[in-house]
């Protein structure tokens, strides 16, 4: 590890820094929504030795300190498609991005009127989401809430009284799953109406299912991958991912690069198909560049 921190340290001194940012879900993720053991032991040896990783997922920083709790990193995580960044070692948020309240209102009330009823994230004190939802779960919305009830850096508020409001002060994400047609029919009238940023994709582990996510206008990952690459410092910039809301930070990339499982137009707008999720494939590749780049 020593050679490996020099080597390292050598390229970040020379003007060469490479910064390395993976999707989740689908791509570092494998089938059963974990980062592999081999994958966790490689990127946290790599970071350690200096080199620059980190995540753009849709996840909350709720779960993404589960998820990562055996994978080091040293610099911030994008979270929420964007809408913030999470310092995981001061378990803050950076930067986060709040939608507007006549926005609010009104993604709301239209969702509510095509029969999806949305949860509603917004950032309260001590850097605790609070989530509403209002108008019964239905089997996976119950479930979604189920695997994330008793996590510390959120909270549920399920047909309260406060789940009624059109609108919630400091609103970071309104996301909703549901049938495919109506979940992507909103999300084109929201983009068509108003000036919110609106992503619509399959659910990676139902495809069936449609997943609906409003954001502030002008967040996304795109926006979020090149906020990172200023931070760091970085002079090249590498993403991976598997699904449409990865579509936008592949676009501003250096080099793209999707696993053989990602959905067909992310393959064809990628530079480089690695292998799937499923064979810590994005670990590989980054150790691969490192060490091409020494």
């Amino acid at each position: 590890m020593k050679e490996m921190y020099e080597r390292i340290t050598t390229l970040n001194e020379d003007g060469r820094k490479l910064l390395f940012v993976t999707d989740l879900d689908g791509t570092l993720l494998d089938n059963y929504a974990r980062i592999p053991s081999a994958s966790a032991r490689l990127i946290s040896e790599l970071s350690h030795c200096g080199a620059l990783i980190s995540i753009a997922t849709a996840r909350t920083p709720a779960t993404v300190d589960l998820l990562m709790a055996h994978t080091f990193t040293t610099i911030p995580a994008i979270v929420m498609t964007g809408a913030a960044m999470w310092n995981r070692a001061h378990r803050c948020y950076m930067d986060p991005r709040f939608i507007g309240a006549a926005d609010g209102a009104f993604a709301i009330s239209r969702c509510r009127e095509a029969g999806i009823n949305p949860f509603i994230y917004t950032l309260g004190h001590g850097n605790v989401l609070h989530v509403y939802h209002n108008g019964g779960l239905n089997p996976k919305e119950d479930k979604f809430v189920a695997d994330r009830r008793g996590l510390l850096l959120k909270k549920f508020h399920i047909d309260e009284p406060a789940g009624l409001a059109d609108s919630f002060d400091n609103t970071m994400l309104i996301f909703a799953t549901g049938p495919v047609e109506p979940i992507f029919e909103l999300a084109e009238e929201f983009r068509q109406k108003t000036a919110l940023s609106v992503s619509a994709y399959h659910d990676t582990y139902n495809p069936s299912a449609g997943i609906l996510e409003i954001l502030a206008g002008g967040v996304s990952k795109a926006a979020a991958v090149l906020k990172l690459k200023e931070i760091t410092g970085a002079d090249k910039l590498t993403v991976f991912g598997d699904n449409l809301n990865d579509l936008s930070m592949m676009a501003v990339a250096d080099t793209a690069v999707a696993t053989a499982n990602a959905v067909e137009s992310v393959r064809d707008a990628a530079d480089i198909v690695i292998g799937p999720n499923t064979e810590d494939s994005v670990a590989l590749y980054i150790l691969s560049q490192l060490e091409k780049h020494m």
